[in-house]
């Protein structure tokens, strides 16, 4: 099986972590945690895991969960639960959710609202539904979502991008022992086989330069 560079965990709740220490030191450079689902959600682990890991120098960045709820809704419970500051990656997690689907359109008015909120681009993570859905959207819509970093999920040996992205910046190439490895990384117990990591093709400096 082929095998990857771990440089990024994401994590939520139902992650156990026992020592950010013992993660960055088995070479892991930054975690993106959970911070929020829909209108209301939040994730009760992302303040007091935030502060635990960047006293250990990992970068640190938070995501979104789609729901079919109102943009403005989401949009707002994700900036006040991140409290994002300049150095904090902010990303749509654009994935399947059938109980409560985000459209297409909808991620669009996310990006833009959470743009125009925090002055700065934010990253879209997505596989399938962003290669599924692209081409439902006008070209200049469709345009603006291929402008930003993609964080692709694909569990395979070898990345596939969706119309129009002409590059990956981060790769979960495994989640739920799923896909090349390594699977886990000390520090956090693993759960239904593996943990989601994520490959990233550069130095630490060139993420860190990359990261908000």
């Amino acid at each position: 099986m082929t095998t990857q560079t771990p440089r990024v965990v994401d994590i939520s709740h139902h992650n156990i972590v026992k020592d950010f220490g013992l993660v960055a030191a088995a070479g892991i450079w930054a975690v993106i945690h959970k911070a929020t689902q829909g209108r209301a959600y939040r994730d009760p682990d992302y303040a007091p895991r935030r502060k635990a890991a960047t006293n250990v120098g990992l970068l640190w960045g938070a995501y979104h969960f789609n729901t079919g709820d109102a943009v403005d809704l989401q949009v707002e419970n994700f900036i006040k639960t991140a409290q994002p500051d300049d150095r904090t990656l902010m990303v749509l997690d654009f994935e399947d959710n059938r109980p409560s689907n985000m459209g297409p359109q909808q991620a669009v008015d996310f990006l833009r609202q959470l743009e125009a909120r925090l002055g700065r681009p934010g990253a879209v993570y997505s596989g399938n539904r962003l290669k599924e859905s692209l081409a439902s959207l006008g070209p200049q819509d469709r345009a603006y979502v291929t402008s930003h970093r993609l964080w692709l999920c694909q569990y395979g040996p070898t990345p596939r991008l969706p119309m129009g992205f002409e590059k990956w910046w981060l790769w979960q190439y495994t989640g739920d022992g799923i896909g090349p490895l390594p699977h886990n990384v000390p520090g956090i117990v693993a759960g239904n086989g593996g943990i989601d990591l994520n490959a990233f093709e550069g130095t630490r400096d060139e993420l860190a330069a990359s990261w908000a």
